[in-house]
């Protein structure tokens, strides 16, 4: 679909990417060739006017031109706190002073610190720039076989996906079978089975058969366009660290700019200073003061994080997120469907009056195909997959929140109940509960378990009881999150039996049970208001009021959930767990990275500020404080992309 379009962008994307590779080369190229020259020079060995004239001018001029047109822009506006105006000045003062190698090495260096940055920037929008190349332009309609604008294919409508097309909207299978590529959504590696009845969204990749899908949102509204606009969102909400940088960028480099302007003229005038000497000292100052270390140490952190992030399937809402991220100290965690999977499973059947697990399980299995109950179909889902045979029954009968009756077509006995114990004593007359019935089903529900008995006309057959599942990767990020000293809790509308248990297996120790979405949100009021740096981790729906209050919302399972990735700060599109402790470190690294930069880049300028006030500078510390530090950030910066927790 749109193969087209798609080809031209990837190739215009790869174009200005190789271009950038080339132009990063070309500049260490010339930083290898200059090196060496600016050494001798430091050494006092001085190479022939008519060597260094054209070498280090033609550099100047083929590596300088961009800062040069800026800078003279800038000083025609009077915008002296513009980085390239500074650079500008410094270059000129050292051609005039004959500096050639200084002035080759601050235009080198400055080229390359800028085309680093820009790589930077361009790697934090790789993922967003390939979700909008990537996104379908139009659908194939049903209605006529014909392809139209995904904009004109309204809810309702169904589209046909053909193996290797893009799936345009978000939709609901409803003929059709197949592996559906996914990756570019929720980040998953491997493609996911689909069926009638499955959910699909659009930007996955069909992989393998014939599918027709019933388009349940606008183009608008998917999935994709959610991520895309939140992604670009992302990228413009400055943390506050870069706010306050900025801002302070602001007053700095003007005032250190007459500061310079000061340390020329006052010594030059009143006290017969040397000229040479002195307008040295001040373009090392305008070097120094130059704030692109600075300027550039928190978005190139924060974007190299988001970058790492939206590769693992994760949407970060920007910067003052990761920030919110690094201080928590505690994480409240809804039960089920982010703990557990959210689906019963059969834990046990136990049998009684002499009948076997198997006629237990068969019948009830029996029973459960007439029922839409979860539970039930739990029931006969443990029947197939342990390949027993589900016994027919005839006159079926659903007794609501109660269980379901009906006539065994194999059984001796032809009517059967199925559901609470109640149900059994009041649809069998006389039917016996012996003890050990009841300590069994007391001992299961303190599991937190539900149980289930199986009856005929005389007497209990056994009992079935279920449970949600813990994930297999909750004990893992519970533990992981203790190493990180962030103290879990966990809250949920399930049963304080349930609650229990499930808190206990995952060494859980504050539990919240029975809890409505209005208690979810009052408890991280009552916990802030403590104030407790608080993440809340759902799965968006009933949620949502206790994500949108948390200092961090975290969103699993967020795939088809608008009010997930609304309510919620960080959305995981792949629903894995593993991912929460990883958010965790990556977020303190990546402020660990912000607090050195700044300082590593404050420092320094302050330091050679220093020197260059006492007349113990010199234009070559002045490039290290400057561009050197610059390069150094932007390095540091972006190690946050290949981060391992």
């Amino acid at each position: 679909m749109d193969s087209c379009d798609n080809c031209s962008c990837s190739s215009e994307h790869k174009n200005k990417t190789k271009s950038e590779y080339d132009k990063i080369w070309w500049l260490v190229a010339a930083l290898v060739f200059i090196i060496p020259l600016e050494g001798l020079s430091l050494f006092s060995v001085d190479l022939s006017l008519w060597f260094k004239l054209p070498v280090f001018i033609g550099i100047i001029l083929v590596f300088g031109r961009g800062i040069f047109v800026s800078g003279v822009k800038s000083l025609f506006k009077l915008n002296f706190s513009d980085i390239n105006l500074l650079m500008t000045i410094a270059i000129i003062g050292a051609i005039v002073l004959q500096k050639f190698e200084e002035a080759a090495v601050i235009v080198v260096l400055f080229g390359l610190g800028e085309a680093l940055e820009e790589y930077g920037v361009k790697r934090s929008q790789i993922a967003l720039e390939n979700l909008i190349t990537n996104s379908p332009k139009t659908a194939e309609l049903k209605l006529g076989n014909k392809k139209v604008a995904i904009e004109e294919i309204k809810i309702g409508d169904i589209t046909i996906i053909r193996p290797g097309d893009k799936i345009g909207l978000d939709g609901e299978i409803m003929m059709g079978d197949s592996l559906v590529d996914e990756s570019m959504i929720t980040g998953e590696p491997l493609p996911k089975s689909k069926l009638i009845g499955s959910l699909v969204y659009a930007g996955s990749v069909n992989t393998s058969g014939y599918l027709e899908v019933k388009v349940l949102k606008e183009s608008k509204d998917s999935t994709l366009n959610k991520i895309i606009q939140l992604t670009g969102e992302a990228v413009k909400k400055k943390a506050d660290s870069q706010k306050f940088i900025e801002k302070f960028a602001r007053y700095y480099t003007p005032t250190v700019t007459v500061l310079a302007i000061l340390l020329f003229f006052i010594p030059v005038v009143f006290f017969h200073g040397l000229v040479q000497f002195w307008l040295i000292q001040s373009l090392t100052i305008l070097l120094i003061s130059c704030p692109c270390a600075l300027v550039i140490s928190t978005p190139i952190s924060i974007f190299s994080a988001l970058g790492n992030a939206s590769q693992r399937g994760i949407l970060i809402k920007g910067g003052k997120v990761i920030e919110n991220l690094a201080s928590i100290t505690e994480i409240g965690f809804d039960k089920t469907k982010t703990l557990t999977i959210g689906k019963p499973e059969v834990t046990d059947v136990i049998p009684f009056n002499g009948f076997t697990k198997e006629e237990v399980l068969s019948c009830s299995a029996g029973l459960g195909l007439f029922s839409e109950h979860p539970l039930s179909q739990s029931i006969v889902e443990e029947a197939n997959n342990k390949e027993m045979p589900v016994h027919g029954f005839k006159n079926f009968q659903s007794l609501q929140g109660r269980g379901v009756i009906g006539d065994c077509l194999v059984c001796t006995d032809i009517k059967h109940c199925l559901g609470k114990i109640d149900l059994i004593e009041n649809q069998i007359a006389g039917v016996k509960i012996e003890s050990i019935m009841i300590q069994e089903k007391n001992r299961l529900e303190q599991q937190g378990k539900t149980v289930v008995f199986l009856g005929d006309s005389k007497k209990i057959k056994g009992l079935i009881a279920l449970a949600d599942k813990i994930k297999s990767d909750s004990k893992f990020t519970i533990d992981k999150l203790k190493d990180l000293n962030v103290r879990s809790y966990m809250v949920t509308g399930d049963n304080n039996g349930a609650a229990n248990f499930i808190a206990k297996k995952l060494g859980i120790t504050e539990i919240y049970s029975e809890k409505l979405p209005e208690d979810k949100a009052k408890i991280v009021e009552e916990k802030s208001s403590k104030n407790i740096k608080l993440a809340v981790v759902g799965d968006g729906v009933n949620d949502a009021p206790s994500l949108a209050s948390a200092s961090v919302g975290i969103a699993m399972g967020s795939l088809g959930s608008d009010i997930a990735i609304e309510s919620a700060d960080i959305a995981l599109m792949n629903d894995d767990l593993k991912l929460i402790p990883f958010l965790v470190s990556l977020s303190r690294k990546t402020v660990n990275k912000i607090k050195f930069n700044t300082y590593f880049a404050l420092g320094t300028k302050f330091i050679f500020l220093g020197l260059a006030l006492a007349g113990m500078s010199n234009l070559s510390l002045a490039i290290f404080a400057d561009v050197g530090v610059t390069l150094i950030v932007v390095v540091n910066g972006l190690s946050l992309y290949k981060f391992e927790s």
